[in-house]
């Protein structure tokens, strides 16, 4: 680990790459700034270490310091530093990849399409997802619906999927033809006495009702993460995903399953499509795809999809799209052996076997008076705060009782990511027995010392 100073300048930069972030609330503060990584921690400038306990943002499965990583990129700069796709020409290694990730898709796959984030491959996405109904002669079908408190990314279209407000405020977001529906959130959402097949039952009632009043013939596709990440770790309850796609195939919509966070082993298999019986037209991913040592993002289309392509293709003259960096040599060299490393390690069979322990860890404080929800699978987690146990009613965002939590857990050495009241917890995959109980540990002591801040401020439920 290094130590790069700490400068005055260096904290004002950092402000404008603080993404979701109250700027004017942290100016006093400033931000942590991170120097050097190791194994599953990092180290500030002051020289303090942490358990990186989100992975980074959800992403730095292998930890911070993965030698063979290093090595395969530091090779791939010197056999071939930059390569396009364009005009019938591609590097080796990214034909490699490709053939790699359709090898171990969950759901045949045909090709792979590469970006640079999650974000541009579910845009990419949704352009594809145009084209191809305009190749059906389907000018009409166009619309996406996602669903609320969804996260698919921040551009102009991957930003109108995503489901949250403050992504969407004074951005002019979402655009025409994205609608959202109802978020699977069973704690939250679930009407007194329904069951969680019931919920879900509603659940896809209600999409299929959206389609119907939207016009079944302009509806295009469904977008989803198997869990939903930024929106609070929410795991989908039993039947959901069974239900929802009797609903899409009844009506001809396509569905993406968003793997950008639980690809490549996070939820016990190597993907999230596994662990909830998906059935996706295409699937995208990035982000653990190269232990995020490299951006890199893939979007994987079924062959129907791309036959219709080809089709559209023809007629044109040109299949319209590409870009500078997309499937560069250097990031598919890291992603093939990030894959590697994966099977090699066996890193899916290590989330099942340390899974039960990070869970279980969790919810062991489940009965504590400020814990609401302890829901996850796998090595990702939420742990929802509320101010009324019994009725579960929430804090006054005002209180920032989450952000709270997240600044003990910080004084404990532990990083995790406070969304609103829920604090999402999502190691390395390569976090070890003794490792995760030192992160329980300081959760416990995160726990208790701001139990004691909301008692004495008077926030809790008489």
């Amino acid at each position: 680990m290094t130590d790069r100073g700490n400068s005055a300048a260096s904290r004002d930069i950092a402000y404008h790459v603080h993404g979701y972030t109250n700027l004017k609330k942290h100016q006093d503060q400033g931000p942590l700034i991170i120097t050097g990584g190791d194994g599953i921690r990092v180290q500030d400038d002051s020289g303090k270490t942490y358990i990186e306990g989100l992975a980074g943002l959800w992403c730095t499965s292998l930890g911070f310091s993965e030698e063979r990583l290093i090595e395969a990129a530091t090779q791939a700069l010197k056999r071939l530093p930059y390569y396009h796709g364009f005009a019938h020409k591609t590097p080796d290694v990214t034909i490699e990849l490709a053939a790699k990730l359709i090898s171990i898709a969950p759901v045949p796959m045909s090709k792979v399409l590469f970006a640079n984030s999650g974000s541009e491959a579910n845009d990419l996405a949704i352009k594809l997802i145009w084209y191809y109904n305009n190749a059906l002669g389907r000018p009409q079908k166009k619309k996406i619906i996602s669903r609320n408190r969804a996260y698919h990314g921040i551009t102009i279209a991957s930003g109108s999927l995503t489901g949250l407000s403050p992504i969407h405020d004074d951005f002019d977001l979402p655009i025409e033809r994205f609608l959202h529906t109802d978020c699977p959130h069973f704690y939250r959402q679930a009407e007194e006495g329904e069951s969680e097949e019931d919920f879900a039952s509603r659940c896809a009632g209600n999409l299929e009702k959206l389609i119907v009043e939207e016009g079944p013939d302009t509806i295009a596709a469904f977008f989803a993460e198997p869990v939903m990440g930024a929106g609070g770790v929410i795991v989908p309850p039993p039947t959901y995903f069974e239900k929802i796609q009797a609903v899409l195939k009844k009506y001809d919509v396509l569905m993406l399953a968003d793997e950008v966070i639980c690809g490549f082993g996070r939820t016990g298999n190597m993907w999230g499509t596994q662990t909830y019986g998906m059935k996706p037209d295409m699937i995208t991913c990035a982000k653990a795809l190269s232990s995020s040592y490299i951006p890199i993002a893939a979007l994987m289309i079924s062959e129907p999809i791309y036959q219709a392509m080809v089709k559209e293709s023809e007629k044109l003259g040109l299949f319209g799209h590409g870009s500078t960096y997309g499937g560069h040599p250097v990031a598919a060299a890291v992603a093939l052996e990030t894959l590697n490393i994966y099977e090699e390690r066996d890193i899916v069979g290590r989330v099942r076997a340390l899974g039960p322990r990070f869970q279980d860890g969790l919810r062991r404080h489940a009965d504590h008076p400020l814990i609401g929800e302890v829901r996850g699978v796998g090595l990702v987690a939420g742990i929802e705060l509320v101010r009324d146990k019994a009725t579960k009613e929430a804090f006054s965002p005002k209180l920032g009782v989450g952000g709270y939590f997240q600044s003990q857990a910080q004084e404990e050495g532990l990083l995790i990511r406070a969304i609103g009241d829920t604090l999402a917890v999502c190691p390395p995959l390569i976090i070890s027995e003794a490792e995760i109980d030192e992160l329980l540990g300081c959760i416990d002591r995160a726990l208790e010392s701001t139990w004691t801040w909301v008692k004495e401020n008077g926030s809790v439920a008489a």
